[in-house]
């Protein structure tokens, strides 16, 4: 449905509800401030809805402004997306944009192996759920704990993945690079 379509509409509604709740105009008016002749043009379709007049006769109805402008419903907010499984990883996709900031639930099970550090374009944060993952960064190699979170340049040789012996679970926000996160984990407590 086209924006005309739509503000075509409005009037006809404002009528509606106005009628149904056996409101007068001139009640109306008295409610909200907007003149008689500005709510009858209103109603009739020869005067465009405003925001600056539906949020007062919104308000004076107690409605929503959807109700009064007849918002199409919002669509179901889950992100459905199936996994993808790299290298022993299981990634659950939470956005659904291509491109710019990319967030992952990532489920990694407990691996073998020594880390083997890698570079790439872009900035990485992460922040564990459950387990203990391991951040080889650059020479720093530390493990973080649930409710710890690391931020990086992934122009820095870096590698991660479960420390100990078990799975980690954690989420993985990527971006191009320039795109910092501004959330610092806190230090490990001696």
């Amino acid at each position: 449905m086209s924006t005309d379509d739509v503000l075509a509409e409005v009037g006809p509604r404002l009528r509606r509800i106005r009628k149904d709740r056996q409101v007068t105009l001139a009640a109306l008016s008295e409610a909200t401030g907007i003149s008689v002749s500005t709510l009858s043009r209103l109603e009739s379709g020869l005067r465009k809805p405003s925001l600056e007049l539906l949020l007062p006769i919104a308000q004076a109805h107690q409605v929503p402004l959807d109700e009064l402008v007849g918002a199409p419903p919002v669509g179901d907010p889950r992100v459905r997306a199936r996994p993808i499984t790299r290298h022993g990883r299981t990634l659950y996709p939470l956005t659904r944009q291509p491109g710019g900031l990319q967030a992952y639930k990532v489920v990694e099970p407990q691996r073998g192996g020594e880390p083997d550090p890698r570079t790439h374009e872009g900035y990485e944060w992460l922040y564990v759920l459950s387990g203990r993952l391991r951040l080889v960064l650059g020479q720093h190699d530390v493990v973080l704990s649930p409710g710890e979170a690391a931020e990086f340049d992934t122009r820095v040789p870096h590698w991660f993945g479960p420390a100990g012996d078990g799975p980690v679970e954690f989420l993985s926000l990527f971006g191009p690079q320039g795109e910092r996160m501004h959330v610092r984990a806190r230090p490990a407590r001696s």
